[in-house]
Parts: structure tokens; sequence; C-alpha cells
């Protein structure tokens, strides 16, 4: 799962977005939201931080400050959208979806389908955007917190369950507990943890 561009550093904090394939509400369909909580699991465990999320129905924006694992952080986001997409994928054939199944196959190009890829669940590539001041990042959160207000899925950031906005509203974690991006101050990314 390639990305556009390289991210060049092993340790930062970063804002990432990636993207179900056509669009598709993947995450609403499946009701998948806890697969992304997992990788969230495994990314902590890995001394990474998680600072900010939205899952949105079809997308999923998060800002991560990266510790330095000696992986690439292209490494570490597409072994994440591999892990998620298995996921995703079992779930629609154990709820016999295949109509959406069908559609994640059939846009595969031959190089893939040579390559033994049975489906595209996300977009090859995703974004990212290097957050070096605070005042970035908290555009950053700004952005994720509105995407369900903009989507009309909620009146309010804080009501929608499956994002970070309540801690950054109302200073009480929702379903998935965040690291406050203030508190990355105090933390050194840099500092190599294999």
């Amino acid at each position: 799962m390639p990305v556009r561009k390289a991210i060049p550093e092993k340790d930062g904090v970063y804002f990432i977005t990636f993207t179900c394939a056509n669009w598709l509400p993947l995450f609403k369909i499946c009701d998948a939201y806890d697969a992304v909580y997992t990788w969230f699991d495994h990314l902590k465990q890995k001394r990474h931080y998680i600072v900010g999320y939205v899952i949105m129905p079809s997308h999923v924006h998060i800002v991560i400050a990266f510790s330095n694992t000696g992986k690439s952080i292209n490494t570490i986001v597409s072994n994440g959208k591999r892990f998620i997409a298995y996921d995703l994928i079992n779930r629609l054939q154990q709820q016999n979806i295949h109509l959406i199944l069908n559609e994640l196959s059939s846009s595969l190009n031959n190089t893939e389908i040579k390559e033994g890829k049975l489906h595209n669940v996300f977009e090859t590539s995703f974004d990212w955007k290097e957050c070096r001041t605070q005042k970035f990042i908290q555009q950053k959160l700004d952005y994720i917190h509105m995407n369900p207000c903009k989507a009309k899925l909620v009146d309010l950031p804080e009501q929608y369950k499956h994002s970070s906005a309540k801690y950054y509203f109302t200073g009480e974690q929702g379903i998935y507990p965040v690291t406050n991006f203030i508190e990355l101050r105090d933390i050194d990314l840099t500092r190599s943890r294999t």
C-alpha cells in the first residue's frame, strides 16, 4: 500500500488520512470501528501516541505521535491499513455481503491480481502532513472533530462517539483514550525504542 510521498522521518507528529476504496462506508457497513481501535492498541504497545482521531463511515483521520522504533512511518501505517483491511473483508464474508466484496475485487488491476491480491479495501495511498507546531496540531484536531458535523452525522463534535472530540471539548475521554498534544512536550519521540 504505497503512499504518494514517503515520510522521510522515523518519528514525529503526523496527521494521517486513509480512505476506503471508492469511498464506500465500510466501517459503518461492517460496524468495524473497533478494528481501528485494535490498531491503535498495537500502536500504543509500540510506544506511539494517539493524539486525536475520527473514524468516519468511509475514512479515518488520525493525529499520531510516532516514536522512533526503527521502522518507517510509511510501513507502520501501511501495516495498519493491511491489518484493518483483513478484518473488514472477514466481516463482509461473515455477513455475506457479496455485492461489496465483488466491488472490492473488481477494482484490482492486473499487477495486483498477479500478486495474489483479492480485494482493494482502501485507496492505495494515504495522505499525511507533519505537525511541527502546537498551533498546527490544534488546526488538524479542529478539522478532524468537525468532520462528523460537516457530514451531518451529529450536531456537535463531542456527540460523535468514534472521535476524540469528547475529550478535547469536555475533558472526558471517549471510547478510545487519547494523549493530549500538550503532553507531547515532555515526551522524547526521537529515542529509538526497539
